[in-house]
């Protein structure tokens, strides 16, 4: 199957141009390498979003735990 019906939409990128030769010398599928490498990306752009968006739930979530404890703390077995 070709790119359409896959779910994938062709694109334009720029390259360095010794990276892409190399990466072609070698047989690294520059398609599939780009893809990682941008999912990785857009994965930890997420979590520092996430993290930049919930600071102040995670900070008040950890004062109650000093001044309380940690729920259910009296069940556990270590």
């Amino acid at each position: 199957m070709g790119i359409q019906g896959s779910g994938k939409k062709a694109t334009n990128v720029t390259l360095d141009q010794a990276l892409l030769k190399d990466a072609k010398a070698l047989g690294v599928n520059v398609s599939q390498a780009a893809e990682k490498g941008l999912d990785e990306a857009v994965r930890q752009a997420k979590g520092e979003a996430w993290q930049r968006e919930n600071a102040e739930a995670m900070e008040a979530w950890g004062k109650w735990v000093e001044e309380n404890g940690l729920p259910l703390e009296k069940y556990r077995m270590f």
